[in-house]
Order: C-alpha cells, then structure tokens, then sequence
C-alpha cells in the first residue's frame, strides 16, 4: 500500500544518513521527491537514480537551508518543477561537539545556525504555500539529546531543544488550517557516521538500548511516513522518539 501516493515533499539534507533513508522509503510510497544536499553532487545524483527507479519524480538541488534567502529560492524553485508541495521534512543538521569550556563561539553559532534556523527559514518558506491549500505536514528532526541533553554537545541540545519548542509553537499557529507541525527525536541511529566509531562503542551503545540495537535510517523514515500520511491527520504537536527505548 502506497501512503504517500500523488504527495510530494521536501527533505534538506538527504544525500546520507537519515535522510537518504527518508528520501528512499517516500519514494517507494509513490512520493514525489525534492531534496537538498551540501556539497557531496556525486551522492546526489547517484540517489536521483536510485529513486527515479520506484517510478517517482526527483531532485536535487544545492542549496544551504541555514541561509533565509537561499530557502525561500529553493522552496519557489520546488513549486515551479513539481508544481506543488505537501510535506516538508527539516533534516539538515551538523555537530561540532567539544565541552564548554572548549567550545568556540564560531561552533556554537554554526550549529544553531544550520540546526535550527534552518528550520525557522524552510518552514516560513512553505507557509505560504500550505496556508494557501490548508494542508501540510511539517516534520523536524530533532534527537534524544534534545530532550535529555548530552556532555560536549551543548550547542546541538540547544539546537535540537529549541527544534521541538518551535515546532510546538507552530502547530498551535498553525492548526486551524489543517497545517500539522511534528517532530522526530531518534536515539542511537546506525549510519555512515557511526561507521566511523569502534564496534566496542556501538556495541556499548546497542547495549544500553532495551531493544539491544542501533536504529536504522529506516526506523525513521518509517515514523516519517505515517507523520506525512493521512494515518496522522489528528496529529500535531507531539514528540516521536524513535529510540528503542534509550528514553524510557
């Protein structure tokens, strides 16, 4: 059963990780995809192939989701090539992890800026265009270390805590329009970037986790699907963890 059948959406930040993932599962719930990446064109193209193989139309588009202006062109651009836009899924995020007293000011404000203000800058961008149709889902990625905090990364907790207080205070702006705002709070997720970690530290992570294991990209993507679908429609303003139970 296809959920995501003649919708489209937009995820920043979709050329690995999470969401690729994202883009990947959408896809093959007959989404149409925009996506954005940074920098890697290689990866984002060889994901355009992949994608247009489930039969969907797909883009990518370099585009820097911290920058107000660049938003709003890249959310105008979507429109014109699919001629709409349902979900907007706010993935783009980086770390620059250290203890305080090591911390740069230029870290701090790097993190919040692509973390967070990304997500005030897209999410005003596509206002426009759900108040216009009274219908969207807005999805933010934010994480465990949001809701609970974690030492040496005190500009990404403020990034992603502040992700979950705005995405709530839009939902209650925004609902009388059918508009629904959301956030995903994953834990211990197993991508590329996990990769780079020892098989003794993730193994001390998945055995931290009631579930014993690390999420997949999948794992979200799936929780993505049903914020995005018809299956939520009664749903705004929550906190999804998808987290194995690290939270519980």
């Amino acid at each position: 059963m296809k959920l995501l059948e003649n919708k489209t959406a937009l995820i920043t930040g979709a050329s690995r990780g999470i969401g690729r993932g994202i883009a990947k599962t959408f896809a093959t719930h007959g989404c149409a995809v925009a996506f954005t990446y940074s920098s890697n064109a290689e990866a984002a193209e060889a994901l355009v192939q992949e994608l247009s193989a489930s039969g969907v139309q797909v883009k990518a588009y370099q585009s820097d989701a911290a920058d107000f202006n660049a938003a709003e062109t890249l959310v105008n651009q979507v429109l014109e090539d699919f001629g709409g836009l349902d979900i907007l899924i706010n993935n783009a995020g980086i770390t620059k992890d250290n203890l305080l007293m090591r911390m740069s000011e230029e870290d701090f404000d790097q993190v919040i800026q692509v973390n967070l203000k990304s997500v005030f800058n897209m999410t005003k961008a596509v206002q426009r265009t759900f108040l216009k149709q009274r219908s969207g889902s807005l999805i933010h990625m934010s994480s465990v270390v949001g809701v609970k905090g974690n030492a040496g990364q005190a500009n990404y907790a403020a990034s992603k805590a502040g992700i979950i207080g705005f995405s709530k205070s839009i939902a209650l702006e925004l609902g009388s329009r059918n508009i629904r705002s959301n956030v995903i709070a994953p834990g211990f997720i197993e991508t590329e970037m996990t990769q780079k970690l020892s098989e003794e530290v993730v193994q001390g992570w998945r055995d931290g986790i009631p579930l014993k294991r690390g999420g997949q990209p999948t794992d979200v993507a799936n929780a993505c699907v049903f914020l995005a679908s018809e299956l939520s429609s009664y749903i705004t303003g929550q906190v999804l963890h998808v987290d194995g139970g690290m939270l519980t």
